[in-house]
This record gives C-alpha cells, sequence and structure tokens, in this order.
C-alpha cells in the first residue's frame, strides 16, 4: 500500500493548536497566520477523515480522535528536536543513561563530573540516583553503580572500589567514645543491612550482641548521614563517601575499626550491547577510581 505524503506542516499546526486550545496563539508560536493554522488544520481532518477539534465559541477542545492523536505527535516531535540536538554543529551527541546509588553518586562521581565532561564532551549523561535498589531493565539504564559482592543474575559486573564502613559522628558526640563500648549508650543509626553493626563490634572485640535497642534505621546511607550532622546518634558509613564533611570537620571517625561489606561495581545487562558512549563511561570511571 502506497500512503499518501507525510503532512508534517498540517501536523505541527495540529500539535501547537491542542496544546494551546487555540488557532490563534498556535499561529503567533508559529509564525504564521491563524487563517493559515486553521487551514492546515482542516487539511488534515479532511485527510484522516475525522474531527480532531470541536470548535467553541471561546476556543478549541479536542475530540477524543484528537486526544489520541496528541501525546503520538508531543513524543514524536520531542524526539526529532532531540536527535537534532545531538547532531548539531556536525557531531553527532550519544545519551549516556546511568544509575547510581546515591552515596557514591554524592561523596564521589558528582565532583569528577566536569572532569568526564571535559573528555568526552559530546556524550550526554544523564543520571539518577537510588537506594542501592535497582531495575536496571525497567528503568532503561546505560549502566547502574551500585554496592555490593559483585553477584546480580543476568548481569555483568565491573568492581570500581571499595568502601569500608566505620563509626561517624558530629565532634560532640565522638568526644563521648573513648573505646567502642562508649557506643552502647549512644543511638545507633543503622541501614536495612542488619548485620553492619553486629560486624563491627565483634571487630571491635565487643559481643555481636552487645548493640542497645535504640536505633534508628535508613534506606540510605546519604539520609543516615544527614542524621548523623544533626547529632541524632552514630553512623556506620563509608569515610571515603563523606571526605568532605571530614575534611571539614563536620563529622569525625572516632575508632580505626573498620568492616568491609561490599564494594561498587558498575553493572550493565549482559544482553545490553555496549555502545561507545558506555566503553568511554567505563574507561574512565575505572581510570578514575584506581588512581
Amino acid at each position: 500500500m502506497i500512503r499518501p505524503q507525510l503532512p508534517l506542516n498540517a501536523l505541527r499546526a495540529f500539535e501547537a493548536s491542542a496544546r494551546h486550545l487555540s488557532f490563534t496563539r498556535a499561529a503567533v508560536e508559529l509564525c504564521v497566520t491563524q487563517a493559515a493554522v486553521s487551514h492546515q488544520v482542516k487539511s488534515l481532518e479532511a485527510q484522516l477523515n475525522v474531527t480532531l477539534f470541536k470548535r467553541l465559541p471561546r476556543g478549541l477542545m479536542l475530540t477524543s480522535e484528537g486526544e489520541t492523536l496528541l501525546p503520538v505527535l508531543r513524543e514524536s516531535f520531542d524526539r526529532i528536536a532531540e536527535t537534532l540536538e545531538r547532531l548539531e554543529g556536525g557531531h553527532h551527541r550519544e545519551v549516556l543513561t546511568v544509575g547510581a546509588v546515591g552515596t557514591f553518586a554524592v561523596g564521589w562521581l558528582m565532583s569528577r563530573l566536569a572532569d568526564f565532561q571535559s573528555k568526552h564532551p559530546f556524550i550526554d549523561l544523564r543520571l539518577s540516583t537510588n537506594n542501592n535498589r535497582v531495575d536496571v531493565a525497567a528503568e532503561g539504564l546505560d549502566y547502574a553503580i551500585r554496592f555490593g559482592a559483585g553477584a546480580w543474575h543476568g548481569i555483568e559486573a565491573v568492581r570500581l572500589i571499595e568502601a569500608p564502613l566505620s563509626v561517624l559522628c558530629v565532634p560532640e558526640i565522638a568526644r563521648q567514645l573513648r573505646e567502642p563500648a562508649d557506643l552502647l549508650q549512644q543511638t545507633l543509626l543503622r541501614s536495612y543491612r542488619t548485620d553492619e553493626w553486629p560486624d563491627w563490634f565483634h571487630a571491635s572485640g565487643l559481643s555481636a550482641h552487645a548493640a542497645p535497642p535504640q536505633s534508628i534505621m535508613f534506606d540510605s546511607s546519604l539520609a543516615m548521614m544527614e542524621a548523623a550532622l544533626q547529632g541524632a546518634g552514630v553512623a556506620l558509613a563509608p569515610p571515603l563517601m563523606f571526605a568532605r564533611q571530614l575534611a571539614a570537620g563536620a563529622i569525625e571517625q572516632p575508632f580505626a575499626i573498620h568492616i568491609t561489606t561490599g564494594s561498587y561495581w558498575l553493572t550493565r545487562l549482559q544482553s545490553r550491547p555496549e555502545t561507545s558512549a558506555m566503553a568511554a563511561f567505563k574507561t574512565w570511571l575505572i581510570q578514575a577510581t584506581h588512581l
């Protein structure tokens, strides 16, 4: 079947009119006359043999057919604009979508993004953060940076950096902590991983069951450390990811004792072909984390 030529001008006129619900405002946006917009829409309606608008005394109202067509056109025009933007200036811009556990994104990655952009100016990085619970396929991610042991079903994982956990708290609380047993008088801030504090107490020589009942659980280390910064208690978190707060004296690490429960990994679906943008990001990230 031979399809008629796609009426791009008419489709653009309809899309603008549908957004504004006005031929007049659409005409202003498209820099044409109101009569030209009205004519284009009528031409489209005739070609499709449907009515797209109900003409009202004070404007327009979409028909059910118009409501069906509008989101398809809006998405299509947005994708065209995005593609043209990537090709602007004769350079092909690639989009790279990365999800990262918030602690790594804020504590390590963000301060280094300028370096990545300077080395790869034609990669548009789109970064989302999470609390280490992520579905790479469902979220349409090229990569996910997550914390763990490196074993996820159907996932290729490249180890980036180890981040041991240690006790972190504000200076006022740190002054009360002369030995690990003093922690038993404090409120312990913890993640949803229930074994972390018992493991740390074991490493310190205390009973793994010595932890007091006073504790607050958080779904992310960022939220937990914000509570610690507000003096709500003592956190068990990776000092490497909170180096700025340590350097500024906002928090202190009262004990050198630490435990290792996992590493940060760069992960992708094994079924996901690696694009040039993905390869560039992986190379840069591996080099940066191994300096």
